[in-house]
């Protein structure tokens, strides 16, 4: 999206002039028309800013402009300069929609807050179409969804390793979506029609794990029943975490990956068809140089190694997958797709998400169930970027109190160049004229 500008239309050439000189001083992109039509001319449904347009003009009144432009798009936030015997007009129009009004004469500091007030407004309206139009895309892409290069260097590694007959390892941090990886690359194999087995190594206690595998047999005195590991006979076989399989299980396992048959209950081996896909959220070869991984075992599997990035490695990819759990979450929950509105965005831009997709998705039910609030993490645990954000919000709040809001004084202090002050004072939603004491 381009840059949010302002749309400025009035006749007076010596006031135009002045107003479009008070908007630059403050950092805003302005584009100055004298006749309403050509203005006109300039609006769609998706112009990236705001209409601020005198309400006597010649040819076309702002009255008109504004119902034209509501049109157009109706989002489009108009703020209507009046004079004094136009008040009544004005707050009819504000009825009908309008952002705002200004009765001259005004203060350019009034205008410019309300303008930065607008543009805010339309931001979010054109970032949470942006959200509904990647949640429609996201319905005929596929389950790994992302547009980032990472992304899609491992879609297309998907592509052409599924179809070969070879085990693979997919490393990635907790939440990243590897049991989707290993499912797609079931669902791209001739293995599709067969079973998928997804064995969570973390959540078996030892205790149980072997028998959980392998299964038992009559010599272990009860009735002999498969393991998991014989029910994904002829279909893909998904060990997640296998980093945390003890190193008993992985001698056992190692027989399996080599030899392809299964020892279990004291029967003899019954050979199976597999395909194994394993996952761990560490550094296998680092876990073998500590001695907790067989080293044997690491080379039998890591035939072809996938890597699933991070979420904070590809942050382009977090509306996108923002608006598909927002859209899965409504239809869950029964409820409509909820708007964004300027904390939650950002808490988007800002966040790292070291819970990465499977943080995400969680945080996008909440917002859907209207609990976003409650996603908050207390201060003392809260993440770098916010703490950052909240502090720069602080200071600048400081300042402003510090120099009655006086912008030239908060300039020098906080070393910043205008528009960055302009931006940031939006971002925080401050307001200049509560910091300036009454005369």
């Amino acid at each position: 999206m381009s840059e949010l500008q302002i749309l400025l239309v009035d006749d007076d050439d010596g006031l135009r002039t002045a107003l479009v000189q008070t908007f630059e001083l403050a950092g805003l992109e302005v584009e100055a028309h004298a006749d309403p039509r050509t203005a006109l001319s300039r609006l769609s449904a998706d112009f990236p800013g705001i209409l601020v347009t005198d309400i006597r003009m010649p040819g076309m009144t702002g009255t008109e402009l504004f119902h034209r432009t509501a049109a157009i798009d109706s989002e489009i936030p108009v703020l209507l300069m009046t004079g004094h015997g136009d008040v009544a007009m004005a707050v009819a129009m504000l009825k009908d929609g309008a952002f705002d009004f200004i009765a001259k004469p005004f203060a350019p500091e009034q205008l410019v807050a309300s303008a930065n007030r607008a543009l805010e407004l339309r931001r979010l309206v054109l970032e949470n179409r942006r959200l509904r139009q990647l949640a429609e895309d996201a319905d005929h892409a596929s389950p790994l969804i992302g547009q980032s290069p990472a992304i899609e260097r491992l879609r297309a590694t998907i592509r052409q390793v599924a179809p070969a007959e070879v085990d693979v390892l997919v490393e990635g941090e907790t939440g990243t979506g590897k049991e989707l990886v290993a499912r797609l690359l079931h669902r791209a194999s001739a293995r599709r029609a067969r079973p998928f087995v997804a064995i969570d190594c973390a959540a078996l206690p030892d205790a149980v794990a072997e028998e959980e595998l392998f299964g038992l047999g009559p010599s272990a005195g009860r009735r002999g029943q498969e393991g998991r590991i014989i029910a994904a006979d002829r279909g893909t076989l998904f060990l997640d975490e296998i980093d945390s399989m003890s190193p008993a299980l992985q001698g056992k396992l190692l027989r399996v990956v080599e030899e392809r048959e299964v020892r279990g209950g004291g029967e003899g081996p019954r050979v199976v068809d597999l395909r194994i896909v394993a996952a761990a959220k560490t550094d296998l070869a680092e876990a073998v140089a500590a001695g907790r991984f067989r080293a044997d075992l690491l080379y039998r599997l890591d035939a072809v190694r996938l890597r699933v990035p991070p979420l904070r490695e590809r942050r382009g990819d977090v509306p996108l997958l923002f608006a598909a759990f927002l859209r899965e979450a409504s239809e869950r929950f029964g409820r409509p797709v909820p708007s964004i509105d300027a904390g939650i965005s950002a808490r988007l831009d800002t966040h790292d998400w070291p819970g990465n997709v499977r943080e995400l998705r969680n945080y996008a039910q909440r917002v859907t169930l209207g609990l976003a609030d409650q996603a908050a993490t207390a201060p003392e645990m809260e993440p770098l970027p916010l703490r950052v954000e909240r502090f720069e919000g602080d200071v600048i709040r400081t300042v402003l109190e510090e120099v009655q809001g006086d912008v030239r004084s908060a300039l020098e202090r906080l070393g910043i160049p205008r528009k960055t002050f302009y931006d940031k004072v939006a971002r925080h939603g401050l307001s200049l004229d509560a910091f300036r004491r009454a005369e």
